[in-house]
C-alpha cells in the first residue's frame, strides 16, 4: 500500500499521461466542517469501456504489459472507503475518465495527504505535453495551476528548464502555505 494519498494522485495522473491526455484537471478539497478530503482526477485521456472500468479496480488486472498487476487503482480505492468514504470511475470511450476518491478527514485510518507539492510539480514537469489544472481547496480558501497560462507567459521556454521548474515548485509551495496556513493532514 502507498504510505500517503499523493502518491496514490501521482499514480492515477500517470495513468491519465500513457491515456494520451492532452488536459489532466486535479483536485484537492479538505473540508474540515463536513470532514470530508476529496480527490478529482479528470482527464481527456483515450477513456475506458464499462468492461475495462469495472476491471481495473481488480489488483491483478493492468493493461500494462510491463507488468501482470495493478495495484494503484485497487490501492487508491481500498484507502478512501477504509476511512468510510467511497471511490468511483466514471469513463467514456475517446472522452476521458474520472476518478473521484473521497476520504473522511479525521478517521485514524486515514493515510496523511503527505507532499502534494512535489507530486503536482513531478507531473508538470516531467510531462510536457500534457497540460495540468490544479486545484487546491482548503476550509473555503483555494488557488489553481493552470499549465496552459504559464505556458501563454513562457512563449516556449519547457517548464524543466531549472529557474521554470524553481518557479513553479515555489508558486505551489507558497500557495499552499497561503491557502491551507501550513495544516498537516
Amino acid at each position: 500500500m502507498m504510505t500517503e494519498i499523493s502518491l496514490n494522485v501521482l499514480d492515477v495522473a500517470e495513468n491519465s499521461t500513457r491515456a494520451g491526455a492532452s488536459l489532466v484537471r486535479i483536485t484537492i478539497e479538505a473540508d474540515s466542517e463536513a470532514d470530508r478530503l476529496t480527490i478529482v482526477i479528470a482527464d481527456d485521456g483515450c477513456g475506458m469501456s464499462e468492461e475495462q472500468v469495472a476491471k481495473v479496480v481488480d489488483p491483478f488486472y493492468t493493461s500494462r504489459t510491463t507488468r501482470k498487476v495493478g495495484l494503484g487503482v485497487p490501492f487508491f480505492k481500498y484507502a478512501a472507503e477504509a476511512t468510510g468514504g467511497s471511490f468511483s470511475i466514471q469513463s467514456q470511450p475517446q472522452v476521458g475518465t474520472t476518478v473521484t476518491a473521497v476520504f473522511v478527514l479525521s478517521h485514524i485510518d486515514r493515510m496523511p495527504l503527505g507532499d502534494i507539492t512535489s507530486t503536482i510539480h513531478t507531473l508538470v514537469v516531467y510531462h510536457p505535453e500534457t497540460d495540468f489544472v490544479y486545484c487546491y481547496r482548503y476550509d473555503g480558501r483555494s488557488f489553481t495551476l493552470d499549465t496552459r497560462e504559464f505556458r501563454q507567459v513562457l512563449d516556449g521556454v519547457p517548464f524543466d528548464t531549472p529557474e521554470i521548474s524553481d518557479y513553479i515548485k515555489e508558486y505551489l509551495t507558497e500557495n499552499k502555505q497561503e491557502t491551507d496556513g501550513g495544516a498537516l493532514y
